[in-house]
């Protein structure tokens, strides 16, 4: 499972609306709201917009977070989205989503790639084609990614979503025969292949 991070949250019971908004923001705080299950009511809090930032640069879409309120109440969220004003450099809004333990998670976790395929070294080139598969697992067995070994792909050969490993307890959504990465050749340049030609065809004009 991915590395747990903490933050801390107050909630949020008063001063709603895009003004009250620009207040808390103004404060050195960022509004935020947890979405959990169908029926239940978000959950609104303001965070510390200094921590957020600093810790930010740790968090993807697959990082669990524990949101640690000052009455002692925890919640175990993942960020969902984040709403910046890059003129004003400044984070608006953040949502997150609760998690459920004891109840399958399906979410999207993204793929990297490691080794150099036979492929490329008999001249062709790695190109990614997906960079995220859906994935189905309880929330203590989420990965923060899943590594694909592509060192036995070769020349016009590609990746397939049936060629990851990853545990038992992990399901894989996606279609098995969706290519996630491929070796192609590097097509000639047109400007070359158009030299080529000229010489060829100069090769062929009789001389007087």
């Amino acid at each position: 499972m991915a590395d747990e991070k903490v933050l801390s949250a107050l909630r949020r019971t008063e001063d709603f609306g895009s003004a009250g908004s620009r207040r808390v923001v103004r404060s050195g705080r960022i509004p935020a709201v947890v979405y959990g299950k169908k029926g239940v009511d978000p959950l609104y809090v303001t965070l510390d917009a200094k921590e957020f930032r600093m810790k930010r640069i740790e968090f993807t879409e697959t990082t669990l977070i524990t949101l640690k309120l000052a009455d002692g109440e925890e919640r175990k969220v993942f960020v969902k989205d984040i709403q910046e004003n890059l003129l004003k450099n400044c984070i608006q809004h953040v949502d997150f989503f609760e998690v459920t333990f004891g109840q399958l998670l399906r979410t999207k976790v993204r793929v990297e790639l490691t080794g150099t395929p036979a492929g490329v070294r008999d001249g062709g080139v790695l190109e990614q084609v997906v960079h995220e598969v859906e994935i189905e697992c309880f929330p203590r067995h989420l990965p923060e990614s899943i590594v694909a070994d592509v060192s036995s792909v070769g020349l016009n050969e590609a990746f397939r979503v049936k060629d990851l490993v990853v545990a038992d307890v992990i399901k894989l959504l996606d279609d098995p025969d969706m290519a996630i990465a491929s070796v192609k050749m590097v097509k000639e340049d047109a400007p070359e292949a158009e030299e080529t030609a000229d010489a060829a065809a100069d090769a062929s004009t009789p001389t007087a």
